[in-house]
């Protein structure tokens, strides 16, 4: 009967925290420079074991420490704190899944971007450059050729790669000339 009584309270406990959990996906985080771990710790809804452990699993995770040693949080660390917290429990990510994902939002610009680095961004126009815009313009009205014989799959197989090597070619150039327009 005690087991069962023990059961009973942990799946209650997990409930709570679980309904926690979700409510705290909307944090308003103060406006302030530096936070104590406390203050994170209240903002995360974790405790500060837990953050202390995530500084060590997560290298975008590094608060600076003051004299005293203690470690003080910027509003970036916080934000950092709610997203791996939202990785770990609303999504369900291990914490090897929560770095690939991290690592991959901040390489492709994702939900976690600095505000001052958001600002600053170029925006990329979804119009071609002008030297190919010539070159996809003319290949677009110009008609398929097409075929009368019936090819081999060898031919198929052949043609269909060269197709595909000319593509990757000119997406190498896209992608280069969009490189020089950033810099």
């Amino acid at each position: 009967m005690r087991q069962l009584r023990v059961a009973f309270e942990r799946s209650a406990r997990r409930r709570r925290h679980f309904a926690v959990a979700l409510s705290m996906t909307s944090v308003a985080i103060p406006e302030k420079l530096f936070f104590k771990i406390g203050e994170v710790c209240e903002l995360a809804g974790v405790q500060a074991h837990v953050l202390r452990y995530w500084e060590t699993e997560f290298p975008t995770l590094a608060p600076q420490k003051n004299r005293a040693g203690q470690r003080t949080y910027r509003r970036r660390d916080v934000e950092m704190a709610l997203r791996i917290k939202e990785l770990l429990y609303d999504e369900q990510y291990t914490i090897a899944g929560a770095k690939k994902k991290l690592a991959n939002e901040l390489r492709t610009g994702g939900p976690v971007r600095d505000s001052a680095a958001a600002a600053k961004a170029p925006v990329r126009s979804l119009k071609p450059p002008p030297s190919l815009a010539g070159r996809l313009s003319s290949a677009a009205t110009q008609p398929a050729p097409e075929t009368s014989a019936p090819q081999s799959s060898d031919d198929v197989n052949n043609d269909s790669k060269a197709e595909l090597r000319r593509i990757a070619s000119e997406l190498k150039e896209i992608l280069k000339l969009l490189d020089e327009s950033d810099a």
